[in-house]
């Protein structure tokens, strides 16, 4: 006689809707910040690696910090170029020419407005004043802001229009058109320097060279990225 035995089968429990759209929320949320601090990770993942020789000493070690969150607590003070560089003032100048253009095709950038000596990051890129002038013998030195590159959204928004520099290589062009003459300089180099560091501003008259200076990591102020090309002449 053969025996069989009936097992109730057990019906599982069906996961609720609120659960699951909890799930899905939760993982929503984890691919933003994701998204958000990746190019920070990155930045001190990999290009510090490269940059970690060039990040200058600051003789009063005490100093570094403060700077750049002194200038985010000040509320858009960033958007002045004069507090990058406190010490150091950038100088009024009067000349006919007041602004020129800059383009980085390969960054996206088209014809963003540099004013020379200008004072509201906001609203264009900046030349320092005082330094030298585009094609001129002399170190041509430009400020713009920086943000996630995730949010750049093309020359005109110049609070972010600088936001794809550290992506920048050795051997790309930089076109300048100052007084109606284009000038075509080619990056040889960047480097990380503390917030405090002088040396983009320094004048060698051997040649026409330009610095572009922004924030890094990309969204923060704790460092600075210069980026020096040389005028391709001719």
């Amino acid at each position: 006689m053969v025996m069989y035995r009936y097992v109730k089968a057990v019906r599982k429990k069906p996961i609720s809707r609120p659960v699951v759209i909890s799930y899905v929320l939760m993982l929503m949320g984890l691919g933003v910040i994701t998204w958000t601090i990746w190019p920070i990770v990155s930045f001190f993942a990999f290009d510090q690696i490269m940059y970690a020789q060039t990040v200058s000493p600051v003789e009063n070690s005490s100093v570094r910090p403060a700077a750049p969150l002194a200038y985010a607590e000040a509320g858009g003070a960033t958007t002045d170029p004069n507090t990058w560089f406190p010490t150091q003032p950038q100088k009024k100048v009067v000349a006919p020419v007041t602004s020129y253009s800059l383009s980085i095709p390969s960054l996206g950038i088209q014809s963003a407005t540099v004013t020379i000596a200008g004072d509201d990051l906001g609203k264009s890129l900046i030349h320092y004043g005082g330094t030298g002038l585009p094609g001129e013998y002399g170190n041509t030195v430009i400020f713009g802001h920086s943000t996630l590159p995730q949010l750049f959204r093309g020359t005109k928004d110049y609070h972010a229009v600088f936001a794809t520099l550290p992506t920048i290589k050795n051997g790309t062009d930089i076109l300048i058109t100052y007084d109606g003459v284009k000038y075509r300089y080619i990056v040889y180099d960047k480097v990380v320097v503390e917030p405090t560091d002088l040396t983009p501003l320094e004048q060698q008259f051997d040649d026409s060279y330009l610095t572009l200076v922004t924030c890094v990591p990309p969204g923060t102020f704790l460092y600075r990225l210069n980026v020096k090309a040389r005028l391709e002449r001719i």
